[in-house]
């Protein structure tokens, strides 16, 4: 049996988002415990011209909920942004979980010739359904959560690898 559109996108969205959440729990009992303003790690960033934490969590979900309202042909959630301490991005993730938890399979699966346009200030990308998922969204998705990680990492919160993979 062949791999689904429906297998190689939402289960996997659904893992590496709980286990982002999970992290932003981890992260916020850190600040608290060290006293640290949770702000400060909110807005942490790994390099001057790097997004940081706030938006890289943003652009994660951002990527996952596009994807399955694409490939499924529905109308694509829209998020405001205005996240700006735990709670919020906790409450985004979540309300990302559920959205993509509403989608099938049955409207993914034969996505794959789907075409998917994508338009950005001067410029237009266009891919077939598989394309979109496989060579735009799956390492546009892993970069942003491994950055949020690395962030939260490299201030001190004592993650590891298993944090990033959760339970299989």
């Amino acid at each position: 049996m062949s791999l689904s559109m429906y297998q190689a996108s939402i289960p996997g969205f659904l893992r590496m988002l709980g286990n982002l959440s999970a992290i932003l729990h981890k992260a916020e009992a850190y600040a608290a415990e060290r006293k640290i303003d949770p702000g400060v790690l909110v807005n942490a960033r790994l390099a001057p011209d790097m997004h940081p934490l706030v938006r890289q969590v943003q652009i994660a979900t951002d990527s996952v909920k596009g994807c399955g309202a694409r490939l499924a042909g529905i109308e694509v959630p829209s998020y405001a942004d205005t996240e700006s301490n735990f709670a919020e991005l906790q409450e985004r993730i979540a309300k990302t979980r559920a959205f993509l938890q509403s989608i099938d399979a049955a409207q993914l699966d034969g996505s794959e010739g789907r075409q998917i346009t994508l338009k950005f200030p001067g410029a237009e990308m266009t891919f077939s359904g598989r394309d979109y998922l496989l060579g735009f969204v799956l390492p546009n998705f892993y970069f942003h959560v491994t950055t949020a990680y690395a962030i939260l990492r490299h201030n001190g919160l004592q993650i590891g690898k298993m944090d990033y993979l959760g339970q299989a």
